[in-house]
């Protein structure tokens, strides 16, 4: 059956099919290629995007907008000082606003209905740039990144995702795999394991897609894992709360010792970025200063052959590309 997800928002993967997501894969491929091949479909040619950024990030923002100009269309950015959402105009009256000047929105922030309401009230596709509890075009480009590196059907890979795993990240992994019939480890401290709402609200998703989520603070989980992914122990707004996570979560940094515990030499590495794997960062040379070791992943797995953090982050443009192409 074709698959049409025009004037569709993008809000998170539990919305979309497994059919649906592999067309975006699939329309991710191909536009890839064709920026390779320095062809321009301009299939957003005269349209018009505006990105809400309540979130700084560098590779959510420039993949909008670098995806943006190559097809054609025109980007204004608005961050947090420079729009009255929410603070002298409603979050209604602005999606309303931007619906008559926009053909589509991008949200990157805090809460997940903001995201929603942004697509109830403003007529035009919505699309979800990060969220407290998900971040869907994240995860397309990491299936992207999977299919590219390992030699297996996305129904037959084991990711494990490790260390505090009722995150955003972690959340939408376990929606990804949920849809796409995957293997799904959180493998963390039990103090940090998802809510169990959400655990049951994949786990039923999982009954049809035959996928497995398990959750675990036991190594042997990782046996067999193709992909193991991290993220930042200490996110945006969380800093005061650095010691406690350091304190919870140090035995779950990623090291050569842990790949090697997946038993599979050809085991990759994954993460969202940025990361903490050095001490070149302010950040992480303050909290050193304190005797606090931040990093979730040491610095030979970074940058050692498993490592494809890179090949993900660009393709976080081609595969928002294609989410734009087709909802549009």
């Amino acid at each position: 059956m074709p698959v049409n997800l025009k004037g569709r928002s993008f809000l998170t993967l539990m919305d979309f099919t497994k059919e649906e997501i592999r067309y975006l894969l699939d329309l991710s491929k191909d536009l890839k290629a064709k920026k390779r091949a320095g062809i321009r479909t301009k299939a957003l040619e005269g349209k018009n995007i505006v990105l809400l950024f309540e979130k700084t990030s560098t590779r959510t923002r420039c993949a909008f907008e670098v995806a943006a100009l190559d097809e054609g269309a025109h980007v204004t950015f608005l961050d947090s000082k420079s729009s009255q959402m929410g603070k002298k105009e409603s979050l209604e009256d602005t999606a309303k606003v931007l619906g008559r000047y926009y053909d589509g929105i991008e949200y990157r922030g805090f809460e997940q209905k903001v995201v929603e309401d942004l697509a109830k009230y403003s007529g035009v596709p919505v699309w979800n740039g990060l969220t407290d509890v998900d971040h869907p075009t994240q995860i397309l480009a990491d299936l992207l990144t999977i299919e590219e590196h390992v030699a297996k059907p996305l129904n037959k890979v084991k990711v494990v995702f490790v260390g505090d795993t009722r995150n955003n990240m972690s959340y939408a992994w376990m929606y990804g795999c949920a849809k796409m019939g995957m293997h799904y480890v959180a493998y963390g401290p039990k103090e940090l394991w998802p809510e169990e709402s959400i655990l049951k609200k994949v786990q039923e998703v999982a009954k049809e897609s035959g996928a497995i989520i398990e959750v675990s603070d036991n190594i042997e989980s990782l046996k067999g894992a193709d992909v193991i992914y991290t993220d930042v122990w200490v996110s945006m707004g969380e800093e005061d709360q650095m010691e406690n996570r350091v304190k919870l979560l140090s035995n779950f940094r990623v090291d050569m010792d842990m790949l090697k515990a997946t038993e599979n030499p050809d085991v990759i590495f994954m993460h969202c970025l940025p990361a903490f794997h050095d001490f070149e960062t302010e950040v992480a040379k303050e909290a050193k200063e304190r005797g606090l070791d931040i990093r979730e992943v040491t610095d030979e797995v970074f940058r050692s052959k498993h490592s494809v953090v890179f090949d993900e982050a660009e393709n976080r443009m081609h595969t928002i590309k294609a989410v734009m192409v087709a909802t549009l």
